[in-house]
């Protein structure tokens, strides 16, 4: 088609060509793209720096190793068969068939979430199921069998994730239409909070000094991890609207006018409570906000209730976290090294419940088209007549929870128990005092302090393993006791 038949002069950047077509719009294709990326980096190196700073010093490679793994991992399941079973042709009315998103046809096709090519989408949706499993990781952090933690990233991705995700975003989902959950409120932080808590009751607890002494080994670097993780969230909230538009726009300002609110609300609650202003607090505040927002942050709600839902998300998991953990015998039987619990699946919840408060009836026309979701429960009492419809989009989001929670806790499990009967999901004692070394064989500094005394490196003297036989013998001493 030439310049000419559109009846007014077109730059011929902007003309369908073999390798943009007609459909692809491509301000949404560079978008998407750049989204996608945004989404990336906050799994590597956002969480990679952030855990690996983020645990005591001896186990910060086995960390940050754990979401690069994962991150990797993830991608080659997503692209073999995982893709197909989250957001393919329905094989059961909760999960899709197994297929691979592997050929060019499949790739270089109009998307269906926009007008761009499907290669992005793929992309974009993996970016999302990775930081699911890497933010699940944060909960097993100095004490899972990385042989262990192979295994687990695929099961859990294949049999936990992509149900979750299938249910309420696939067209087929038996969910969707009926749960707000715009950018994974329930899918990802849900979902990688009680996945997260489920795997660290089965996995068991840290030795008992670590429990009990976890001190960051660099605050710094914990700060820019945060950072990749702040930043990276206008990816990921802003790309969730797969159109560049008003309502990315509102996404984005939305986001970080929570996530502003909640760490500013958290740490006035330390300094009240504790007389001290934490940076870990700030952090952790920094995450629940961005959780909390994550559902109806494209534009499903006023920027004042985005401002409403901060002030909620800094107070709430604070308590949860830092009153009731500490009383509860429950969440003290079980090592959440990270308290993944409390910033994803307590905010999550909330964030999915609140969007089910504020959502605004003329914003979800806006981004759906169709009057299939909400109105939130605040305008269904200004319509009066339609105060039903307020309760029912409530009990749909709680409907949508429920099902995530018990879907993760026993798939988890099940999962959990199969990986024990082949290999150890918890590291044997004498590698847990050792941590990195025994681990992989290498320490993430150099330098040495604590009086301790530079040892020949563990892994010349560890003979080749395998995951089934991988109990090690030690040729050295291994604490500090031994050697003195």
């Amino acid at each position: 088609m030439s310049a000419s038949s559109y009846g007014f002069p077109i730059p011929s950047s902007l003309m369908p060509s073999d390798a943009s077509p007609e459909w692809n719009n491509k301000a949404d294709n560079a978008w998407q793209l750049t989204a996608a990326t945004l989404v990336g980096l906050q799994s590597v190196p956002g969480l990679v720096i952030l855990y690996g700073s983020m645990v005591k010093r001896k186990w910060a490679v086995n960390s940050a190793f754990m979401a690069l793994y994962a991150f990797a991992c993830v991608l080659i399941c997503w692209v073999s068969w995982a893709h197909g079973m989250a957001f393919g042709t329905e094989l059961m009315p909760f999960v899709g068939k197994p297929n691979h998103a592997l050929s060019g046809k499949f790739l270089l096709a109009k998307s269906s979430a926009g007008y761009f090519p499907m290669a992005d989408f793929v992309f974009y949706q993996f970016a999302f199921a990775a930081i699911t499993v890497v933010l699940l990781a944060g909960s097993l952090l100095g004490r899972m069998n990385f042989y262990a933690w192979m295994l687990f990233v695929p099961l859990w991705l294949t049999f936990s994730y992509t149900v979750g995700a299938f249910s309420i975003w696939d067209k087929y989902g038996f969910l969707e239409g009926k749960i707000i959950d715009y950018a994974g409120g329930f899918v990802i932080h849900l979902s990688s909070g009680i996945a997260g808590f489920t795997a660290a009751y089965w996995v068991g607890p840290r030795i008992s000094y670590d429990r009990q002494n976890f001190p960051p080994n660099n605050i710094i670097h914990v700060l820019g991890g945060a950072g990749f993780l702040w930043m990276g969230w206008t990816g990921f909230n802003g790309g969730a609207t797969f159109r560049v538009g008003e309502i990315a726009s509102l996404a984005i300002l939305n986001t970080h006018l929570c996530t502003a609110t909640s760490l500013l609300v958290w740490l006035t609650l330390d300094m009240i409570v504790y007389t001290k202003s934490s940076v870990i607090g700030a952090v952790q505040g920094m995450i629940t906000g961005l959780v909390c927002i994550t559902p109806g942050a494209e534009g499903l709600v006023d920027s004042w209730a985005a401002v409403l839902m901060g002030v909620l998300s800094g107070s709430i998991p604070w308590y949860t976290m830092m009153v009731l953990h500490k009383k509860s015998a429950f969440f003290q039987s079980v090592d959440d090294t990270l308290g993944v619990f409390h910033t994803h699946a307590v905010a999550g919840l909330l964030g999915g419940l609140l969007s089910g408060v504020f959502a605004k009836p003329k914003l979800l026309r806006i981004m759906y088209g169709d009057d299939q979701y909400g109105p939130g429960l605040i305008y269904s009492f200004s319509k009066g007549e339609s105060m039903g419809e307020g309760f029912r989009q409530i009990w749909y989001q709680l409907v949508g929870a429920g099902f995530i929670i018990v879907w993760n806790v026993v798939v988890t499990s099940l999962v959990c128990v199969l990986i024990s009967h082949i290999v150890d999901l918890r590291m044997q004692e004498e590698e847990l005092e050792v941590g990195d070394d025994a681990a992989h064989g290498e320490e993430a500094y150099a330098l040495w302090g604590d009086g301790e005394r530079m040892r020949v490196p563990l892994r010349l003297h560890i003979s080749p393993t395998i995951p089934s036989l991988c109990r090690r013998r030690f040729s050295i001493p291994l604490t500090r006791n031994q050697e003195e």
